[in-house]
């Protein structure tokens, strides 16, 4: 998804009826709301999209449910009723937006919409997360000159950096089975790197 420009939602004026996100070392203030892909810990319902609001998830299948919202903010909730994001990333910026605003609202100390979301909290203790959208492939790119070269090492010793690098972007295809949620193990694939005794 596109990155949403700075507007009116990120004003650091605002404050919000959830106590928790107006905490001065809140990682998820009113001017925040990261969504994510969620459920209840340890259930077998099934993942739905939510906002993290201070320590608590706004579950945004049943505020879906509410029909609370209209217009393109009321199709973007829609797409987050279900289990991944993908179909909100599918509708754009505009949507993302349009819900971003929307949720800002509700979510301010002046709401009238507060009472009936106070019920669609669940704190953030209480749930577990999956990775939020479908990953069918990716492609990776090398984080700076220092990732470049400790990679190139590992194939060429006597010239890891390639002339290249400095010119022009470099790619390499992605594992998405590796794409995880943080917290959670997985197995690393071997490969000669590895045999050799080296981290890939």
């Amino acid at each position: 998804m596109a990155m949403t420009a700075i507007n009116a939602t990120h004003d650091p004026n605002l404050r919000s009826w959830v106590s928790s996100a107006n905490a001065p070392a809140s990682d998820y203030p009113i001017q925040n709301l990261p969504l994510c892909a969620f459920r209840r810990a340890r259930s077998a319902e099934p993942f739905r999209g939510g906002v993290a609001i201070g320590d608590q998830v706004l579950d945004l299948g049943a505020l879906h449910g509410l029909g609370l919202f209209d217009g393109l903010a009321a199709q973007a909730l829609a797409a987050c009723a279900q289990p991944v994001l993908n179909t909100l990333m599918g509708l754009g910026a505009q949507a993302s937006a349009a819900l971003r605003a929307a949720l800002s609202a509700a979510l301010r100390t002046d709401s009238a919409l507060a009472d009936p979301l106070r019920s669609r909290l669940i704190p953030q203790n209480a749930v577990e997360y999956r990775v939020a959208a479908d990953v069918g492939d990716y492609t990776d790119f090398y984080a700076s000159i220092h990732h470049a070269t400790a990679v190139g090492r590992l194939f060429r010793p006597d010239n890891p950096l390639l002339p290249n690098y400095k010119w022009l972007p470099i790619a390499y295809h992605g594992r998405a089975s590796s794409i995880r949620v943080s917290g959670y193990e997985f197995v690393r694939p071997r490969d000669r790197c590895c045999r050799r005794g080296r981290a890939a």
